[in-house]
């Protein structure tokens, strides 16, 4: 079975479950049997009332006749107990004559910051009971999730007076039972109640586990929403202070608008990410982040006054829900499949939200069905919400399935591409290699050429001076890594300038030419010969320790340039005056043995020439 389908059949049961419960809840079936009024005595058609604007009065001062004249039909405000938000406390009385035995006085508004209830005992002195969320749970007279006081009823004329303040919404439905009755209904209630908020505990672990399966954050938006809602509910159901948080009254004096706040604003996510607002509608888009600011500020709100936080969540609520069924319309329009399951949840929750901030503002009468019309519609709400999510799962897959299959197939068109043009492409990577190869190669002859004529001396072959940098670094990089000597050699021809002035100087080219020829024999095919400008010429002798290891060279060398040579009939004859410096003895670098060696062939030169001058020799 798929995420999607075990999940579908997950929110059906919770479905089908949710609507049973509500089919058999005593919040349907008290609006259907019909109750012994002397077991469930509702008293709101018996209640006066009369507003305590400075929270001035005393129960002493509501026997004075200047007080009880005041006192008004409760049911005049708007057909049911129901002040709205107000600063005012309340003074509620009510002649129970005839009404004996032992009661409960259920108030079922568990969101009342303060209750306080006065019944004359046999002397005629008042006794009071106090209850509200502003206490801990263990101070109220009788262990319920609603206000309950136990009363007896001793003397066949009684008033009952209720004193009640609030600073969220002042709802008094005010109800007196048989213990046995209460009991009875009570069973019923709370055995409901335990379904109803098992049932969204569930759905919220279940999107939790798929959120963290599917790492899709709405999700945990939605659980997040569902968290919030709860809160608010078991708050307003009484739940909350009664097994959530008991001792900690200041947040469960909080906890009803705080709860539907936050609700709110993680309401307002899931609708942004659930409907692709920021690429579907962008201008809904920015009109959604008003609301989840004004979420925030609702909740920021309790900070300085719970009255205008309450009533900022109420509105929030309703503008929201009426928001969220325009922003689902145009979806909707916009091919949305989304937002035909969010525009449903929402009218049902626009419902019960309009019914409830319209009851919470005394618009609307309180009674069973607007107590619990935010209850029923939040409930539908969020299981329709789990059946769109469930749709997200499938239309996820068949986007998947979609997207797989156009892959495939221009997979498909792809390989047949390739294989009709392989041959083709195949003859011509071979006449481009082909046609690279033979660029290389006439690119590498003619580097090899060109670096050739940069390092030639163009009149005789031999090297020239870039050729000597460059012999004379390898030729010392050797010597280093063999520890032995270079000698560098430096010929200057004696006794050439005449020849140019007696035969002109295409003879004297040719005395160079072959000057540079006898050189290159004399040397072994590890030295260098190198021309470095007019009669003068160097020669690197690599392999050496001392100037004795030159010696023979150099002798070889004046022997065979003082040999006469016979040029266009005449005979010539030149000699050479060199002077040999040592790597390293005299110095490591190319400048300072060329220094050396041009010193010492000038003592060649002038001790008559035709000899070899050497630093060590």
């Amino acid at each position: 079975m798929t995420k999607s389908s075990s999940k579908s059949g997950f929110t059906k049961a919770a479905f089908v479950l949710l609507f049973v419960v509500f089919c058999q809840s005593p919040f349907a079936g008290e609006a259907a049997n019909q109750v012994d009024p002397a077991d469930a005595l509702p008293l709101a058609e018996c209640l006066e009332y009369v507003e305590d604007s400075q929270k001035q009065y005393s129960i002493a001062d509501m026997a004075t006749a200047t007080i009880a004249k005041r006192f008004a039909p409760a049911n005049a405000v708007s057909g049911q107990i129901n002040f709205g938000y107000s600063n005012s406390a309340y003074w509620l009385r009510c002649d129970l004559s005839g009404v004996t035995g032992k009661k409960l006085l259920e108030i079922a508004y568990p969101a009342l910051d303060n209750v306080q209830v006065f019944m004359p005992d046999a002397s005629g002195t008042y006794r009071m009971q106090e209850a509200g969320d502003i206490r801990p749970f263990d101070q109220r007279p009788y262990p319920h999730r609603n206000f309950v006081f136990p009363i007896e009823f001793t003397q066949a004329d009684t008033m009952l007076y209720i004193r009640a303040e609030s600073r969220g919404t002042l709802t008094l439905p005010i109800k007196l039972w048989s213990p046995e009755t209460f009991h009875e209904q009570n069973q019923q209630t709370y055995a409901v109640l335990s379904v109803y908020y098992g049932i969204f505990v569930a759905l919220a672990l279940y999107n939790l586990f798929l959120f963290i399966s599917i790492r899709d954050r709405v999700y945990l938006e939605y659980v997040l929403f569902v968290i919030g809602m709860a809160i608010g509910q078991a708050s307003l159901n009484g739940f909350g202070n009664q097994f959530l948080w008991p001792d900690w009254p200041a947040w469960g004096n909080i906890a009803l608008p705080t709860g539907f706040a936050i609700a709110g604003l993680f309401f307002s996510f899931f609708t942004r990410s659930f409907l692709a607002l920021p690429a579907r509608a962008p201008r809904l888009n920015l009109l959604n982040w008003l609301f989840v600011f004004w979420f925030v500020l609702s909740i920021m709100l309790h900070f300085f006054s719970y009255q205008l936080a309450a009533m900022a969540v109420s509105f929030g609520g309703l503008g929201y829900s009426l928001f969220g069924c325009w922003v689902g319309w145009q979806c909707m329009l916009r091919k949305s499949i989304a937002a035909r399951y969010y525009l449903l949840a929402l009218t049902l929750v626009l419902v019960g939200v309009g019914v409830m901030a319209a009851r919470n503002f005394g618009w609307l009468p309180t009674n069973l069905y607007t107590m619990y019309a935010m209850q029923v519609g939040s409930s539908l709400e969020m299981l329709l919400l789990s059946f769109a999510l469930a749709d997200r799962i499938n239309l996820m897959q068949k986007e998947r399935n979609l997207a797989q299959a156009e892959a495939l197939e221009i997979k498909q068109k792809m390989l047949e591409t390739l294989k009709h043009n392989e041959q083709e492409l195949e003859t011509r990577v071979k006449l481009r290699t082909f046609e690279l190869e033979a660029a290389n190669q006439l690119l590498l002859e003619n580097e090899q050429k060109l670096a050739k004529v940069i390092r030639q001396d163009s009149l005789t072959g031999l090297g020239n001076r870039m050729a000597l940098d460059s012999d004379f670094d390898a030729a010392v990089s050797r010597a280093r890594r063999a520890n032995k000597g270079v000698a560098l050699a430096l010929i200057d021809l004696d006794g050439f300038k005449p020849v140019n002035d007696t035969y002109g100087h295409e003879v004297g080219d040719t005395v160079l030419k072959e000057i540079a020829e006898r050189l290159s024999a004399m040397v072994r095919k590890t030295d260098s010969v190198i021309r470095i400008g007019g009669d003068e010429f160097v020669i690197i002798i690599e392999d050496i320790q001392s100037f004795s290891d030159v010696k023979h060279i150099v002798e070889k060398l004046l022997a065979s340039l003082k040999q006469p040579m016979q040029i266009c009939g005449s005979t010539i004859q030149v000699g050479a005056s060199i002077g040999v410096s040592l790597f390293p003895d005299d110095g490591e670098t190319l400048r300072d043995l060329l220094h050396k060696a041009d010193m010492l062939m000038y003592e060649a030169k002038t001790m008559g020439g035709n000899r070899c001058q050497a630093s060590n020799a």
